[in-house]
């Protein structure tokens, strides 16, 4: 190991550490009230919704694939990656907040058009990810590991840690998943975002909830996905530490 991946090894037992922590009080009530929420809406509904999110996921992650230029080849260091990595989200954080503000200052007809259009800033970052460190995303396994990336950076305490132990042993893992079970997917990522962009439909206000939201969202997007590519580079490498 480079003393660089000795350093990344670090970060990544401390990052395990806090995607493992159990969230604060307020975040604990504020998940018990949207499920509670949820189990008052139809069985139908649910099943329209669904539906809906997880064929606007499978139209993204098509573009996306389509749009991505090919994966970096061997023999790129992780440090270069990582470095790659965080130019790249700086360039899709930057869009995510203008498109934040333009949305949120439109009220509520434009708001609601910012949840198809900031899932596919996300997806498309998350597949020049999978590029930058080296994966095919013509392959169906590199596709529904970026969505469990994409459920690993918005989901509740339970769902986190389920999520990340199937990343921590991926390669095990992927060969018995078929699907995503997208009832869990979207309604995680909904609960997970309702409060924030509930407010970004507010006019005037909307703009500055907005493009704060998106920025933050982007964040939290931006570190799982260098943390758990990482942690497959590492895995893959020879154990001298």
């Amino acid at each position: 190991m480079t003393d660089y991946e000795l350093k990344v090894y670090e970060e990544l037992q401390a990052w395990r550490r806090k995607v493992l922590k159990r969230s604060g009080f307020i975040n604990q009530l504020s998940k018990k009230a949207q499920t509670k929420v949820n189990s008052f809406i139809p069985e139908k509904a649910h099943n329209i919704i669904t539906e809906s999110i997880k064929n606007m996921v499978k139209a993204t992650l098509v573009g996306s694939n389509i749009t991505t230029k090919k994966q970096q080849p061997v023999g790129v260091s992780l440090y270069e990656r990582d470095e790659t990595l965080k130019e790249k989200l700086t360039t899709y954080r930057k869009t995510a907040v203008i498109e934040g503000a333009g949305t949120g200052a439109g009220g509520i007809f434009l708001g609601l058009a910012d949840f198809p259009l900031l899932l596919s800033i996300k997806m498309k970052f998350l597949f020049e990810a999978a590029a930058i460190y080296g994966y095919d995303t013509n392959e169906y396994a590199e596709r529904l590991f970026i969505l469990h990336v994409f459920q690993l950076a918005f989901s509740s305490d339970e769902r986190r840690k389920e999520t990340f132990h199937t990343l921590e042993n991926w390669e095990e893992k992927k060969n018995t998943l078929l699907d995503m079970d997208w009832r869990v997917f979207q309604q995680e990522y909904r609960d997970y975002i309702d409060l924030v962009k509930m407010l970004q439909l507010v006019p005037g206000f909307g703009a500055i909830v907005g493009a704060y939201a998106n920025h933050n969202l982007l964040d939290t997007l931006g570190e799982t996905a260098m943390n758990a590519y990482r942690l497959r580079y590492l895995t893959a490498q020879p154990k001298d530490y």
